[in-house]
């Protein structure tokens, strides 16, 4: 359903009060008033440099003295009928007068035909304002708008410097599916990018296009690009992780989809620090050849009321319009820290985290959660319900022969040849040991051999080795009370 038609409905249905947040106020305008011109109503456009003016009609003098938002909330509410959309009305709302004026309107809308959207850049209302309020959220382009945007974008720039265009149908839909999951404006600003130095358009731009897209959301959202060069033979053990995996390795395809299999949700990996977590979520997007977004909580949160949940919102909507893809949300405890506890951020933290789980469970976009955590006390247990992921798997500390696997993976990686060490010794004195620790120990035996110019050995590893306790004894207690409560509760990694 389009935005026209969906506003429709709610204009239609006696919503009174509309809100939209966004950063696209030309195409919220656009639907406004393709939707008004639809209903067959006049439109009022309020700003604070002209005032009341006609919405649909260009050249109408505005309606003389209502600059102040205050005056103009007034006159509309003295009109028998009609939509007033009004730009950038929140900050206005500490003035107690506007205030009060906004919120007789609304009941004059609610009383009578007229209708009120406001469109800001973040939905920062007093909270009994936002008790009135129905929420809009802007769809993102789908591929047949993305098209015209890319068509318009490169005619507008051809006409202003020429730039020849030579790109196949297949790379043009190439370009089409990695503009997935920008705003209409992000895709504008790319494709002028890559045609703005050398000003040809063709198929070598497709990785420009990449490039664009992950440095917008890397700057405008909490959304991240992760290279994911890792591959699950680069990690040791969890074999019983990797085979569950590798039977749904095509489950995100539309050839599944049409067979009848739903898209698996995720999985939540819980376990030991160092044990590998991080690294599968990257090694599971190599495997399966989709591309990998972390969610940074951290860049979420805002200080603004309002502002965190539609950040939220947009990171969802962004993911689902790229499925399909692998979305990473590490350390997920620490980013809700506040939900599973008394809160102290005035509900935030549990609001957000609940409007995560709801996504979790209702979404129909072939988007496979991979979710780390280490503290399982600061875990809302509604996480762990079923539905959420398809199943929780606890990383455990590896057994004697993975972490020989361990071994010989990291000194492969180094240009070390494992057939020249003692493996089974290094595995018996890195009792303990996690993943992350071995790869340690061996950076540090060939920093020291580097240092004095020997050569690594099985000796120089197991000094490095027994220089550092492992976190399960400097942590035991809390290391024993995972495993413990693990131990029924999650399925065994490996």
């Amino acid at each position: 359903m389009s935005d026209q038609r969906r506003l429709r409905e709610l204009l239609r249905t006696r919503h009174a009060f509309v809100s939209i947040s966004t950063f696209e106020e030309d195409y919220a305008l656009e639907v406004v008033r393709d939707t008004v011109l639809g209903l067959g109503r006049s439109l009022l456009l309020w700003t604070a440099g002209k005032g009341l003016v006609d919405g649909l009609i260009a050249g109408v003098p505005p309606v003389p003295n209502t600059e102040n938002p205050a005056e103009a909330l007034r006159a509309f509410a003295a009109r028998d009928a009609g939509v007033l959309a009004a730009l950038d009305l929140a900050p206005h709302l500490q003035n107690a007068v506007v205030h009060r004026a906004l919120r007789d309107a609304i009941q004059s809308c609610a009383a009578s035909d007229k209708r009120l959207i406001l469109i800001d850049h973040s939905d920062s209302y007093p909270d009994v304002i936002r008790s009135y309020a129905t929420p809009f959220d802007l769809s993102l382009p789908n591929d047949e708008e993305l098209e015209r945007i890319v068509r318009a974008t490169l005619r507008t720039a051809n006409r202003e410097h020429p730039i020849a265009i030579d790109i196949p149908r297949g790379g043009f839909d190439a370009i089409l599916q990695n503009l997935r999951g920008l705003t209409r404006r992000q895709a504008e600003r790319v494709i002028l990018d890559v045609v703005s130095d050398d000003r040809r358009f063709d198929e070598a731009d497709v990785q420009r296009v990449i490039a664009g897209k992950r440095r917008l959301l890397q700057q405008e959202g909490a959304l991240r690009f992760i290279e994911s060069p890792a591959s699950l033979d680069e990690i040791g053990g969890l074999r019983a992780l990797k085979a569950w995996l590798a039977a749904r390795q095509n489950s995100l395809s539309r050839e599944a989809a049409e067979f009848g299999l739903e898209p698996p949700r995720g999985v939540l990996l819980l376990g030991v620090q160092g044990a590998g977590k991080s690294l599968c979520a990257k090694a599971i997007s190599a495997a399966w050849h989709r591309p990998l977004m972390r969610m940074d909580v951290g860049a979420l949160y805002d200080k603004y009321v309002g502002e965190s949940e539609a950040r939220l919102r947009l990171a969802l909507r962004q993911t689902e319009q790229m499925a399909p893809v692998v979305l990473w949300i590490d350390e997920i405890e620490k980013g809700f820290a506040s939900a599973a506890s008394q809160s102290t951020d005035g509900g935030l933290s549990k609001r957000m985290f609940g409007a995560l789980l709801t996504w979790m469970q209702d979404h129909d976009a072939p988007v496979f959660v991979v979710a780390t955590a280490n503290d399982i006390e600061a875990l809302p247990p509604e996480l762990l319900r079923k539905g959420r992921f398809d199943e929780i798997f606890f990383v455990d500390l590896p057994s004697p022969g993975v972490r020989a696997e361990i071994f010989a993976i990291h000194l492969r990686k180094r240009g070390r040849d494992p057939s020249a060490f003692d493996l089974p010794a290094l595995a018996r004195a890195a009792d303990g040991f996690s993943g992350a620790e071995i790869e340690q120990a061996i950076v540090a035996a060939l920093h020291e051999a580097f240092a004095f110019r020997h050569a690594v050995d099985t000796e120089s590893v197991l000094a490095a080795v027994r220089a550092s306790p492992p976190l399960s004894q400097t942590m035991r207690e809390r290391v024993d009370a995972l495993r413990a409560w693990a131990r029924g509760r999650c399925v065994p990694a490996d």
